[in-house]
Protein backbone atom coordinates (compact mmCIF):
# COMPACT_ATOMS: atom_id res chain seq x y z
CA UNK A 1 0.00 0.00 0.00
CA UNK A 2 1.19 3.21 -0.56
CA UNK A 3 1.69 5.85 2.35
CA UNK A 4 0.55 9.40 1.95
CA UNK A 5 2.18 11.70 4.38
CA UNK A 6 1.41 15.26 4.54
CA UNK A 7 4.27 17.92 4.21
CA UNK A 8 2.90 19.77 7.76
CA UNK A 9 2.90 16.20 9.48
CA UNK A 10 6.02 14.75 8.33
CA UNK A 11 8.84 14.00 10.50
CA UNK A 12 12.88 14.19 10.04
CA UNK A 13 12.28 10.09 10.85
CA UNK A 14 9.46 9.76 7.40
CA UNK A 15 11.96 11.19 5.03
CA UNK A 16 14.52 8.81 6.35
CA UNK A 17 12.76 6.15 6.63
CA UNK A 18 11.01 6.50 3.41
CA UNK A 19 12.97 8.53 1.00
CA UNK A 20 16.29 7.25 2.60
CA UNK A 21 17.74 11.15 2.46
CA UNK A 22 21.15 11.80 3.14
CA UNK A 23 22.91 14.40 5.20
CA UNK A 24 26.05 15.25 3.89
CA UNK A 25 28.98 17.46 5.92
CA UNK A 26 31.44 17.49 3.46
CA UNK A 27 32.24 21.34 2.52
CA UNK A 28 32.71 20.44 -1.30
CA UNK A 29 29.20 19.31 -1.11
CA UNK A 30 27.24 22.70 -0.78
CA UNK A 31 29.43 25.47 -2.25
CA UNK A 32 27.28 28.12 -3.25
CA UNK A 33 26.70 29.68 -0.14
CA UNK A 34 30.25 30.85 -0.28
CA UNK A 35 31.70 31.04 -3.70
CA UNK A 36 31.61 33.58 -6.56
CA UNK A 37 28.83 35.54 -4.18
CA UNK A 38 27.82 38.66 -6.04
CA UNK A 39 29.13 42.07 -4.00
CA UNK A 40 26.66 43.91 -2.01
CA UNK A 41 26.26 47.47 -2.96
CA UNK A 42 26.44 50.83 0.49
CA UNK A 43 23.02 51.07 -0.50
CA UNK A 44 21.91 47.84 -0.10
CA UNK A 45 23.56 47.52 3.27
CA UNK A 46 22.34 50.56 4.26
CA UNK A 47 18.62 49.47 4.32
CA UNK A 48 19.38 45.87 5.51
CA UNK A 49 21.08 48.29 8.41
CA UNK A 50 17.93 49.66 8.97
CA UNK A 51 16.05 46.10 8.85
CA UNK A 52 18.25 44.82 11.56
CA UNK A 53 17.73 48.02 13.50
CA UNK A 54 14.11 48.13 12.86
CA UNK A 55 14.03 43.94 13.88
CA UNK A 56 15.80 45.00 17.10
CA UNK A 57 13.48 47.55 18.10
CA UNK A 58 10.52 45.16 17.58
CA UNK A 59 12.16 42.41 20.49
CA UNK A 60 11.83 45.25 23.02
CA UNK A 61 8.13 44.87 23.00
CA UNK A 62 7.42 41.15 22.49
CA UNK A 63 5.16 39.48 20.95
CA UNK A 64 5.84 40.26 17.52
CA UNK A 65 2.73 39.79 15.98
CA UNK A 66 2.01 37.43 12.70
CA UNK A 67 3.76 38.01 9.67
CA UNK A 68 6.15 40.85 11.11
CA UNK A 69 8.43 38.74 10.55
CA UNK A 70 7.83 38.68 6.57
CA UNK A 71 6.92 41.85 6.56
CA UNK A 72 9.89 43.46 8.35
CA UNK A 73 12.78 41.16 7.42
CA UNK A 74 11.80 38.90 4.27
CA UNK A 75 9.65 41.64 2.08
CA UNK A 76 13.18 43.55 1.98
CA UNK A 77 15.32 40.56 1.50
CA UNK A 78 12.97 39.42 -1.76
CA UNK A 79 12.97 43.05 -3.10
CA UNK A 80 16.80 43.62 -2.81
CA UNK A 81 17.59 39.78 -4.55
CA UNK A 82 14.77 41.12 -7.11
CA UNK A 83 12.72 37.86 -6.66
CA UNK A 84 9.71 40.30 -7.30
CA UNK A 85 10.63 41.13 -10.51
CA UNK A 86 10.96 38.77 -13.76
CA UNK A 87 11.69 35.58 -14.46
CA UNK A 88 10.80 34.88 -10.43
CA UNK A 89 7.52 34.58 -9.09
CA UNK A 90 6.35 33.97 -5.39
CA UNK A 91 3.65 31.39 -5.34
CA UNK A 92 2.53 31.23 -1.19
CA UNK A 93 2.03 27.15 -0.19
CA UNK A 94 -0.11 26.52 2.50
CA UNK A 95 0.78 27.28 5.87
CA UNK A 96 1.52 24.85 8.50
CA UNK A 97 1.14 25.44 11.93
CA UNK A 98 2.90 24.13 14.59
CA UNK A 99 2.82 23.49 18.24
CA UNK A 100 4.81 23.23 21.63
CA UNK A 101 4.55 23.17 25.58
CA UNK A 102 6.51 26.10 26.93
CA UNK A 103 5.55 25.06 30.58
CA UNK A 104 2.44 24.17 30.63
CA UNK A 105 1.02 26.64 27.84
CA UNK A 106 0.74 25.26 24.08
CA UNK A 107 2.11 27.79 22.51
CA UNK A 108 1.17 27.96 18.56
CA UNK A 109 3.59 29.31 15.23
CA UNK A 110 3.03 28.96 11.60
CA UNK A 111 5.19 27.54 8.63
CA UNK A 112 4.60 29.63 6.21
CA UNK A 113 6.07 28.41 2.68
CA UNK A 114 7.61 30.76 -0.31
CA UNK A 115 8.48 29.28 -3.92
CA UNK A 116 10.07 31.95 -5.60
CA UNK A 117 11.39 29.69 -8.61
CA UNK A 118 11.06 26.52 -9.21
CA UNK A 119 14.60 25.00 -7.50
CA UNK A 120 14.28 27.96 -4.89
CA UNK A 121 11.98 27.63 -1.54
CA UNK A 122 11.45 29.62 1.40
CA UNK A 123 9.85 28.41 4.33
CA UNK A 124 9.42 31.32 7.33
CA UNK A 125 8.84 30.12 11.15
CA UNK A 126 6.65 32.62 12.95
CA UNK A 127 5.76 32.29 16.85
CA UNK A 128 3.60 34.31 18.66
CA UNK A 129 5.13 33.94 22.35
CA UNK A 130 8.44 31.78 22.09
CA UNK A 131 10.54 31.50 18.88
CA UNK A 132 10.76 28.68 17.53
CA UNK A 133 14.08 26.97 16.59
CA UNK A 134 15.17 26.45 12.61
CA UNK A 135 15.25 22.75 13.30
CA UNK A 136 11.15 22.90 13.39
CA UNK A 137 10.83 23.58 10.07
CA UNK A 138 13.84 21.09 8.57
CA UNK A 139 11.61 18.28 7.51
CA UNK A 140 8.81 20.65 6.08
CA UNK A 141 11.44 22.24 3.68
CA UNK A 142 12.96 18.81 2.66
CA UNK A 143 9.36 17.28 2.13
CA UNK A 144 8.57 20.71 -0.61
CA UNK A 145 11.96 20.26 -1.73
CA UNK A 146 11.71 16.32 -2.41
CA UNK A 147 8.22 16.96 -4.77
CA UNK A 148 10.05 19.50 -7.26
CA UNK A 149 9.67 18.06 -10.65
CA UNK A 150 12.87 18.98 -11.93
CA UNK A 151 15.12 16.34 -10.14
CA UNK A 152 17.78 16.63 -11.76
CA UNK A 153 19.01 19.69 -10.74
CA UNK A 154 19.85 21.01 -7.44
CA UNK A 155 17.35 22.57 -5.21
CA UNK A 156 17.63 25.28 -2.89
CA UNK A 157 15.85 26.14 0.23
CA UNK A 158 16.50 29.13 3.48
CA UNK A 159 14.72 28.46 6.65
CA UNK A 160 14.33 31.67 8.96
CA UNK A 161 12.72 32.76 11.85
CA UNK A 162 13.17 36.51 12.43
CA UNK A 163 16.74 36.48 13.90
CA UNK A 164 18.13 33.44 12.09
CA UNK A 165 18.56 32.44 8.91
CA UNK A 166 19.83 28.61 7.57
CA UNK A 167 20.43 27.67 3.74
CA UNK A 168 20.09 24.36 2.79
CA UNK A 169 21.18 22.67 -0.50
CA UNK A 170 19.39 18.97 -1.66
CA UNK A 171 20.27 16.79 -4.80
CA UNK A 172 18.23 13.78 -5.95
CA UNK A 173 20.32 11.51 -6.87
CA UNK A 174 19.91 7.60 -6.29
CA UNK A 175 19.52 8.38 -2.25
CA UNK A 176 19.06 12.26 -2.16
CA UNK A 177 21.67 14.22 -0.28
CA UNK A 178 21.18 17.31 1.39
CA UNK A 179 23.34 19.85 3.62
CA UNK A 180 23.38 23.15 5.31
CA UNK A 181 25.27 26.44 5.25
CA UNK A 182 26.55 28.07 8.52
CA UNK A 183 23.75 29.67 10.74
CA UNK A 184 23.57 33.42 9.79
CA UNK A 185 21.96 35.51 12.76
CA UNK A 186 20.72 38.77 13.33
CA UNK A 187 22.63 38.90 16.94
CA UNK A 188 26.30 38.01 16.06
CA UNK A 189 28.63 40.91 15.27
CA UNK A 190 28.35 43.19 12.27
CA UNK A 191 24.91 42.44 9.98
CA UNK A 192 24.47 38.94 8.97
CA UNK A 193 22.09 39.90 6.64
CA UNK A 194 24.63 41.32 4.31
CA UNK A 195 26.05 37.81 3.80
CA UNK A 196 21.91 36.49 3.55
CA UNK A 197 21.44 38.98 0.68
CA UNK A 198 24.44 37.92 -0.93
CA UNK A 199 23.73 33.74 -1.09
CA UNK A 200 20.13 34.43 -2.23
CA UNK A 201 21.50 36.96 -5.22
CA UNK A 202 23.55 33.49 -6.09
CA UNK A 203 21.36 31.17 -5.69
CA UNK A 204 18.70 33.02 -7.78
CA UNK A 205 21.50 33.22 -10.58
CA UNK A 206 22.05 29.45 -10.38
CA UNK A 207 17.95 29.08 -10.32
CA UNK A 208 17.67 30.97 -13.58
CA UNK A 209 20.27 29.72 -15.82
CA UNK A 210 20.16 26.15 -15.03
Amino acid sequence: MVQTIQARNITQDDLDTNFKIEWIEDDHFFREWQDNLPEISDAEKQRLDRVKASYRHLLKRPPLLENTVKMVVLSPLLDLADFYLSPFHVTSEKSVEISAEDEGVIVRGQLDILALFGQLWVLVIESKQVGFSLEVGIPQLLAYMLATPNRDRPTYGLLMNGSNFMFVKLIQLEIPQYAFSRWFSMFNPGNDLYNVLSVLKRLGQLAISN
